[in-house]
């Protein structure tokens, strides 16, 4: 085995190849991946694999250099069923707000420029006026995501002071992420009240001290707690607050701006409502329900906004330009009451069972017979909707019951292809969802359904 060893190339003259010369890398960055390639072929020869060859090795090193000089984030279809797929991206933008975002990034902007005076400006002016007229709120400002919004919130306005929150709402919302560690980060204190499936007004009221800074409503965002409940509204909140004469804060994630029931679903915290109840502030994302970039929004009372305009933190958090572009274009969609139609997740959210069924025949006439096209559901995801869902038509490949690895590489062959198409296995079946995919995509589709066609047959 050590003689294998020693048959390897050297670092040197693997560099020295004229095929990695004429590859145009930095020296370190050649360096650094014939190191790696050597290594991976050490491991390899203590597996009892022969030693490469250099002209092998050579083109294993190219390969990995390629790999690593293509841009590793890239467009996929998402055939999941799950509309705001936080692994995938959440929403898609709508064809203007891509438009604007290229139109601003090709060159300059007027970003923090007043073109009226020709002084610098802020970039929070125009969206801030576009938020308030869509929700009714008197002021808006605009930060990085929605964590960035109440952290933002919280430490402005309640640092060193108590924050009252419903212990049903203390929650976590994945990835780890859980509430009272931002709370914690803020500096506020977290004081619980009510039980985990019941609060009531009077819980607040009693918990209330000198130290209290504020009231906190929070979006049970991927979770719901069913049977035996009660939850305080918001129009509770404000008027036990009042009192008091204490802010309250209703951090509603979603984003939600128009009314869900309408399309079967249960009804989700919409912005305007909170906004008309009274609240002080209200913190939701642009890339939920919103159907935007990701943004974390703050809507409320101009007292408060103006604190929080002008906290340190503010400039640690702000948007960039791209997607301030992309989201005044999403605001605007909303105030020109074209949001179904020209904003994707309410596109997928509305379209008739009756045009999902026809493309999923199209899709199953496309893969022969051995796909079927059933009932099931679409999920909302992106922590919008605990639970809810839509009625859907799938396409469905069936597993093999002696093979159980065969439909896990039919969904990787989707997954690799040079647009990939990822979909979700359920009981040994993949199943592709026409509701999340949007229907210019569908030749795409169909197209790698036709090239499965032999893999289908020889399953057969």
């Amino acid at each position: 085995m050590q003689a294998n060893f020693r048959h390897l190339p050297g670092v040197d003259k693997i560099i020295s190849d004229p095929r990695l010369k004429e590859a145009g890398f930095p020296h370190d960055f050649l360096v650094e991946a014939v190191r790696a390639e050597l290594d991976s072929a050490r491991a390899k020869i203590m597996e009892g694999a022969a030693p490469a060859t250099l002209d092998e090795t050579v083109g294993a090193v190219l390969t990995r250099l390629e790999a690593e000089s293509v841009n590793a984030l890239r467009p996929v279809i998402n055939a999941s069923g799950v509309i705001l797929h936080t692994n995938l991206g959440r929403s898609p933008l709508s064809r203007e707000g891509i438009e604007a975002m290229a139109a601003v990034s090709s060159g300059y902007c007027n970003l923090e420029f007043d073109m009226e005076n020709g002084a610098r400006g802020s970039r929070h002016t125009y969206i801030s006026r576009l938020v308030c007229r869509l929700t009714g709120a008197e002021a808006a400002i605009v930060v990085n995501n929605n964590a960035s919004a109440v952290l933002l919130a919280l430490t402005a306005l309640c640092k060193r002071h108590e924050v009252i929150v419903s212990r049903s709402q203390a929650v976590e919302i994945g990835g780890g992420f859980r509430v009272p560690d931002v709370m914690r980060q803020s500096g506020a204190k977290l004081v619980e009240v009510g039980t985990t499936n019941c609060t009531y007004p009077a819980d607040y009221e009693q918990a209330v001290t000198e130290r209290t800074a504020a009231l906190l409503r929070v979006h049970s965002s991927n979770f719901r707690v069913v049977g035996f409940t009660n939850e305080v509204s918001i129009e509770e909140m404000v008027q036990s607050a009042a009192t008091r004469k204490l802010p309250v804060f209703d951090d509603i994630g979603s984003g939600c701006l128009i009314d869900t029931t309408q399309f079967g679903l249960a009804p989700e915290p919409l912005v305007q409502k909170s906004i008309a109840a009274g609240a002080s502030l209200v913190c939701f994302s642009g890339d939920k329900l919103m159907g935007g970039p990701q943004a974390g929004i703050i809507a409320g009372k101009a007292e408060y906004i103006k604190i929080l305009a002008k906290h340190p933190l503010v400039r640690a958090m702000r948007i960039d330009k791209m997607r301030l572009a992309a989201l005044i274009i999403t605001v605007q969609h909303y105030l020109k009451g074209e949001a179904l139609q020209k904003i994707p997740v309410w596109q997928m959210i509305s379209m008739p069972i009756d045009i999902i069924q026809g493309r999923a025949n199209t899709w199953a006439l496309a893969a022969g017979v051995k796909t079927s096209v059933v009932s099931g559901e679409t999920m909302i995801g992106g922590g919008s909707l605990p639970g809810g869902s839509l009625p859907t038509c799938l396409l469905a490949v069936p597993g093999k019951r002696k093979d159980p690895a065969y439909i896990q590489n039919i969904a990787a062959l989707l997954r690799n292809r040079s647009v990939p198409i990822v979909g979700r296995i359920n009981e040994n079946v993949l199943l592709l969802d026409p509701r999340t995919v949007p229907p210019e995509q569908d030749a795409i589709v169909i197209k790698a359904l036709q090239d499965l066609v032999p893999v289908f047959k020889e399953a057969a």
